[in-house]
């Protein structure tokens, strides 16, 4: 039979059930006022008129309410509130009309019995048949990947109960460390003790798969899990995070593989979404870059806080289709504006200001691949200063309310010319705050995993052609953080920015990057030197061993946002970057790339070129080479005087 029949049919019965208690209902109602003594002396006029008028109105409340929108096998408290208000609301119609139209012979407690018994009738077969369904099939004998869920709390529960519909899946237990637990039942499943218990578990219940049922796991967890399951050649999964599950209830279809991110995994990011609705909603809203890694996500949080219009904007073509197509499933197509431009071109840029009037500008066109612009020194001075200081004049010229730039952590003591432009970029944009109403602000961050051209990616590349991993230096580290985490808090910073501060994000504890070779290696089931090996390639022009995120010279300071710091770094004034904007452009014109380093070096007065050692830099700025890169913390003082 097909199924929408056999749907029509199961519907049909109960409503036809249904039906039959409403009179059920009414005829008990009547008993109980004649203590159930002879059928005779009941009111049978009254009781049929009163019938009458209660199966269609009781039958259009159920209806109404969505009563036979789910199964009898899959009863649940919400099932359970519908049929509560379609009786109540039956019930006052009920005696409604029969007052209206004066109903003789109705007793009163009739009226009031009627709802009780008609909710007893209609959700105790619904209850004890799913009751009867959920436990048959735990006597079932089942076959299926024997899984062990880790975590106990709300996602264990909700993902115990999926793999028991799934015939995929036998769930043999459950880890939690909440000593209360231990010995408990989900879904009939026991919780067998704490995860330490987690390699004698996999060895005892024979186990194929540990299930990750915590979307808030920490990292080190993860990694101990992950570890574990990987010696043992056990396949492990996860639930995604909260912030990938959104408002999804966690369950067998979000599971997915553990990725490098879970790893490496932080503290969620709490989001100010009250702040970046004033600072977005209702705005004009350019992002530069916006095909790059960073802009893209940027467009797609923009469009979350309902801006008037966002216009994205960059010079690959590929990139704007792709991000236009994306973009278009996130808000309605008036909203989205994509462009082709760039940014080093003053009049392609100046026609988009004079059409689209931006509010906010959030900048984040740049060429950030360190060995590239090394070798292409002109043509990464252009962009990455050059096209900041000419998008930076128009917003002042067309007076947007806030121009944000976002930096780098290679900008802090640059050795390379790609972290140079970027620190001069930082420059004029500080030496422009204040000349008009546009509000400068600064945000400098480290690398993001999975970004294009990053080493994750790099790395995947070569463990699935069977390696080897190249790595620059054994030695050589960097700050990582996940896509949407840094684009989170970049606009939070621009949101609260007053104007001229350069914020620096909590990057969290440096990684090195032959550990995060490691870890991916293991996360393909292999084992790192052994199956896949790691070869050392050298730093390539430019490249430092270890990244910082602000100059020795820099105190920094704590904001309203614990993951978001503000470095007091030093001012600029126009007059003094104004000569060497003219110098940078002339030099550039002349494709003369020994004249503009030479520029930046005026520019930017730490910087190195790569035979320069950071222990000189020291040197010459009056540091021992032995003081540490991270300036001390301190306090600023808040709004309101705390």
């Amino acid at each position: 039979m097909p199924t929408p029949w056999r749907q029509f049919l199961r519907r049909a019965a109960a409503f036809a059930y249904d039906l039959a208690w409403v009179a059920l209902a009414l005829l008990l109602g009547y008993l109980a006022h004649a203590n159930f003594q002879s059928l005779h002396t009941l009111d049978y006029p009254s009781l049929g008129t009163l019938l009458l008028l209660a199966l269609p109105v009781q039958a259009g409340c159920l209806w109404a309410f969505g009563v036979y929108r789910s199964l009898w096998r899959f009863t649940s408290l919400p099932d359970v509130v519908r049929i509560l208000k379609a009786a109540a609301v039956g019930t006052l119609l009920i005696a409604t009309l029969a007052f209206l139209l004066h109903l003789q012979g109705v007793p009163r407690a009739a009226l009031v019995l009627y709802p009780v018994l008609l909710l007893v009738g209609l959700t105790a077969p619904r209850l004890t048949h799913r009751w009867l369904r959920d436990h048959h099939l735990h006597q079932i004998p089942r076959q299926g990947r024997r899984t062990l869920v880790i975590g106990a709390g709300r996602g264990g529960e909700m993902v115990v109960r999926d793999l028991l519909k799934d015939h995929t899946y036998l769930p043999v237990g459950l880890l939690d460390d909440a000593p209360d637990k231990k010995g408990s039942e989900l879904h009939g499943v026991r919780v067998l003790g704490p995860v330490r218990r987690l390699e004698e578990t996999i060895d005892r219940l024979e186990v194929d798969l540990v299930l990750i049922a915590m979307p808030t796991a920490p990292a080190d967890l993860m990694r101990r899990v992950t570890q574990t399951c990987t010696r043992l050649k056990v396949d492990c999964v996860t639930l995604p995070t909260l912030a990938e599950l959104a408002d999804t209830p966690a369950g067998v279809a979000q599971l997915r593989d553990i990725r490098i991110e879970d790893l490496l995994g932080r503290q969620p990011v709490g989001a100010d979404t009250g702040l970046l609705d004033r600072f977005i909603q209702g705005r004009r809203v350019l992002v530069t870059g916006a095909a790059g890694s960073i802009g893209s996500e940027l467009c797609r949080q923009v469009l979350a806080h309902g801006p008037e219009r966002l216009i994205a904007l960059d010079h690959s073509e590929f990139g704007v289709y792709r991000i236009d197509e994306q973009l278009r499933h996130l808000a309605p197509p008036e909203r989205i504006i994509s462009r082709l431009g760039d940014v080093r071109d003053a009049a392609r840029m100046r026609d988009l200001f004079s059409e689209w009037r931006p509010q906010l500008v959030l900048h984040a066109a740049a060429y950030k691949h360190v060995h590239l612009v090394e070798q292409n020194v002109v043509e990464g001075v252009r962009t990455n200063l050059l096209g900041t200081c000419t998008v930076a004049d128009l917003a002042v010229e067309f007076g947007v309310e806030k121009f944000l730039l976002v930096s780098t952590d290679k900008a802090v003591n640059p050795g390379n010319v790609m972290g140079a432009s970027k620190r001069a970029a930082e420059i004029y944009c500080q030496a422009r705050q204040g000349s008009a109403d546009t509000n400068f602000i600064i945000t400098r961050f480290g690398n993001v995993l999975d970004s294009a051209g990053s080493v994750v990616p790099l790395f995947r590349r070569q463990i699935e052609a069977g390696g080897p991993v190249t790595v620059t230096h054994p030695e050589v580290t960097r700050f990582f953080m996940t896509i949407p985490e840094a684009v989170s808090l970049i606009l939070q910073s621009a949101a609260m920015g007053q104007g001229g501060e350069v914020f620096v994000l909590d990057m969290g504890e440096p990684i090195r990057i032959v550990d995060l070779a490691r870890q991916m290696i293991r996360l393909y089931g292999l084992e790192p030197e052994r199956d896949i090996p790691i070869r050392y390639i050298g730093l390539r022009p430019g490249e430092k061993l270890h990244e910082e995120l602000f100059h020795v010279q820099e105190d920094l300071a704590g904001t309203l946002h614990s993951k978001i710091l503000q470095a007091q770094a030093r001012g600029a004034k126009s007059n003094q970057v104004r000569p060497l904007v003219g110098r940078i452009r002339m030099v550039c014109d002349e494709q003369d790339s020994v004249a503009a380093r030479s520029v930046l070096k005026d520019w930017v007065p730490e910087y190195c070129e790569p035979a320069c050692s950071l222990s000189e830099l020291q040197q010459d700025k009056g540091f021992k080479a032995s003081d540490p890169p991270r300036p001390r913390l301190m306090v600023i003082r808040r709004p309101g005087g705390e």
